[in-house]
């Protein structure tokens, strides 16, 4: 199996150069760590004190920690916030060994737990980042404290044939450009994407620099979705491209044994940026019921 990557030495120094400007727009970390897993070096940066109860976040497809620019420091009224760049995508990560499976996935992700020592963590996820979050819950749960999932792939709803055939026109030589630009207007629903905006800029620089050699998350079975036993936040989109939100939302509160499942009607797969006070309210809210319980 190939490795993720970079098309050329230009185009690494080219989505470095978009990575830091977009980077300058966050709360300065911290400090920042490599952690080497069998699988390549994963980027964390931390952003506040070490202490209990810590955030742990991983972007959707491309997004990187640049993604949470909106909600980050809301997220760190809470406590310590850890935010990651995936192994096999674009970012500071680095990928030295092919992902076969989603055994790979959640090996990769608890490696990086325990070497940051990590316990009792509430674990969120946006988007493919979700899917990541309860895939770890499925198969090592043991340092976790509850999930959020921000509207994710793969998890309860199956990708719709649309996402995938405009998916694969950001591949085709000669009309890359305009279908990269085509698919994030398409996943805002329409809305002009700022071409000031870090979180879109790093995202497209990725789309256009780096190829991805990872596996289709599979959706996972009723069973497995049973077996999650730390509490859920799930916010669902209602005009989400990447499932049908209201039957996505449906086997939500169907299967998950401890879930609050909430499904917002108005909301585009870009919540978390355009609902950007809203999420962060309703993130917090679950997180100190969270603790409260415990």
């Amino acid at each position: 199996m190939k490795l993720g990557g970079f098309t050329s030495p230009q185009a690494s120094v080219e989505y470095g150069t978009a990575y830091d400007r977009a980077f300058a727009a966050l709360p300065a970390p911290t400090e920042q760590r490599d952690i080497f897993t069998a699988f390549g070096a994963a980027r964390v940066y931390r952003f506040g004190e070490p202490g209990p109860a810590p955030l742990v976040l991983l972007p959707g497809r491309a997004g990187t920690t640049i993604m949470w620019e909106p909600n980050l420091l809301a997220f760190m009224q809470h406590g310590p916030v850890y935010a990651l760049d995936l192994i096999g995508e674009p970012g500071r990560s680095e990928q030295t060994a092919p992902i076969r499976n989603a055994e790979d996935q959640a090996a990769w992700l608890e490696t990086v737990l325990s070497a940051l020592d990590l316990r009792d963590v509430h674990l969120v996820g946006y988007s493919f980042g979700g899917w990541l979050a309860t895939n770890l819950a499925v198969r090592a749960p043991d340092r976790l404290a509850s999930l959020t999932l921000i509207d994710p792939v793969q998890t309860f709803g199956r990708f719709p044939i649309p996402l995938l055939v405009r998916t694969a026109l950001t591949l085709i030589p000669g009309i890359r450009r305009r279908a990269r630009q085509s698919f994030m207007e398409w996943v805002s629903d329409g809305a002009e994407v700022d071409s000031d905006d870090p979180v879109a800029t790093v995202i497209d620089e990725g789309m256009r620099t780096y190829r991805i050699a990872l596996p289709t998350p599979v959706r996972f079975t009723d069973a497995q979705l049973r077996s999650v036993k730390v509490p859920v936040l799930a916010l669902i989109a209602g005009r989400s491209v990447i499932h049908d939100g209201e039957h996505a939302a449906a086997r939500a509160r169907e299967l998950l044994p401890d879930a609050r499942v909430e499904l917002w009607p108005a909301a585009t797969h870009a919540i978390a940026g355009e609902s950007a006070a809203e999420v962060n309210a309703r993130v917090r809210e679950f997180l100190a019921e969270i603790e409260v319980r415990r």
